[in-house]
């Protein structure tokens, strides 16, 4: 599993890829996150709001703080 966070490395940026981890931690998940703050990387996914998070290729959440129910949702948790 691939997640990408992406973001410029805002507050809420970090928040959310502390969340994640977080996230996977607990649930014993497995899979690779990647902080992404290249603007036109970024730009790539169609997203224009920050923190976004992105798994598998399927973006998830843009311009939020997700909460830990959504990621596991997410993961398949």
């Amino acid at each position: 599993m691939e997640i990408k966070i992406l973001g410029p490395g805002c507050p809420k940026c970090k928040q959310t890829e502390d969340l994640v981890r977080k996230v996977l931690t607990e649930t014993g998940v497995d899979a690779n996150v990647e902080k992404v703050s290249d603007l036109m990387k970024i730009a790539g996914y169609g997203v224009f709001g920050t923190p976004a998070v992105v798994v598998d290729g399927d973006v998830k959440s843009v311009g939020k703080i997700p909460t830990m129910e959504q990621i596991k949702t997410w993961i398949g948790e």
